[in-house]
C-alpha cells in the first residue's frame, strides 16, 4: 500500500524497499522517529541533513543546494541498478502533489502478472515471481 509516511525526504518510497516488504524484522520507513527508525536511516545523511530539517516541508527539492552531490549519487545508484530515479520522484511530488504521486506509484509498482505490488529491490514479483525488469 502506498502511504504518504513512507516516502523519504530524498525522494525513495519506502513502501518498495525490500526492508519494508520483509515479512521479518520489517522496516517502517526512514520517516518514523525514535528507536523505530532503523540504525542506516539514524546515520543516513541526506535524511539527518541540515538543510532539510530547516524546511517546513520535508522533502529534498525545499533546499538551497538541491540536488546535491549526495542525492545525485544516490539517484545514479538506483537508476543503473533499481530502474528508478530519486530526483525524478521528487520533481513529481512537487509538481503533482504528493497523492498524485502515490497513486501513479500504486499503478507503476504493480505486476502485470498477478497485481501484487513490487519491490524496487528485485527484478522478480514477490508474489508470483513474474520477473519485470
Amino acid at each position: 500500500m502506498m502511504q504518504p509516511h513512507l516516502i523519504a525526504p530524498c525522494g525513495m518510497n519506502c513502501g518498495l524497499c525490500s526492508g519494508h516488504l520483509r515479512q521479518k524484522n520489517q522496516c517502517p520507513g526512514c520517516n518514523v522517529q525514535g528507536e523505530a527508525r532503523p540504525v542506516y536511516c539514524q546515520k543516513c545523511i541526506i535524511a539527518n541533513c541540515e538543510q532539510l530539517q530547516k524546511s517546513e516541508v520535508k522533502f529534498c527539492y525545499t533546499c538551497s543546494i538541491y540536488p546535491c552531490t549526495r542525492l545525485k549519487n544516490l539517484d545514479k545508484r538506483y537508476r543503473t541498478n533499481d530502474g528508478m530515479s530519486m530526483l525524478d520522484n521528487l520533481e513529481s511530488i512537487k509538481t503533482s502533489g504528493l497523492e498524485t504521486f502515490l497513486q501513479t506509484e500504486k499503478q507503476r509498482w504493480k505486476c502485470t502478472s498477478c497485481g501484487a505490488q513490487l519491490c524496487v529491490h528485485k527484478k522478480t514479483c514477490l508474489s508470483c515471481e513474474q520477473a519485470w525488469a
